[in-house]
């Protein structure tokens, strides 16, 4: 279902546990501040909603969506974290510049994230125009910062429930 006709925040909040002692990084672009900002501010919210204390999470900032990929690289790389939340917007302008930057940010993305094992979150808006960039940091389709903090909390359990499967049950 599109977006348009779904509030991107309604998520059942129940089936997702409290954190347990675990670390995270925010990593937010400065670029479209307007937006970017109140989307870290609500997926803080949200992580601190699931009893995940300040202390355990990072929060860093850089230039723009572009940077996303290689501060997580480096943060994965100098910390223990259980899960890494990229936050940005990348706005459509007249030329493709926005294709190549969300290209190349989703792709790295996922890279990391499959390279390091560990959730690396797309919370990355890729809207046409700054209204549609309001309506998801939190005007009338909800807050993408949400979704993304929902997103690592049900990561970081899965990864928790998959290191505890009888590896017997599964034929090995």
């Amino acid at each position: 279902m599109s977006s348009s006709h779904h509030n991107l925040s309604t998520i059942d909040s129940a089936k997702l546990k409290n954190l347990d002692n675990a670390k995270i990084a925010v990593i937010t672009a400065a670029w479209n501040q307007e937006i970017t900002y109140a989307m870290r501010d609500a997926c803080l919210a949200t992580l601190n909603e699931f009893n995940c204390p300040d202390e355990n999470i990072i929060k860093i900032e850089v230039p723009g969506a572009f940077e996303l990929p290689s501060a997580a690289k480096m943060l994965l790389a100098n910390q223990k974290l259980d899960a890494v939340i990229c936050i940005g917007c990348v706005i459509r302008g007249e030329t493709k510049h926005d294709e190549y930057i969300s290209n190349a940010v989703a792709s790295g993305i996922m890279t990391l994230s499959i390279a390091s094992g560990k959730p690396v979150i797309f919370g990355v808006l890729t809207p046409n125009d700054m209204q549609q960039a309001l309506d998801r940091a939190g005007g009338k389709y909800g807050n993408k910062g949400v979704e993304a903090a929902q997103t690592a909390i049900q990561m970081i359990h899965l990864a928790n429930e998959v290191k505890n499967i009888d590896k017997k049950k599964i034929g090995f």
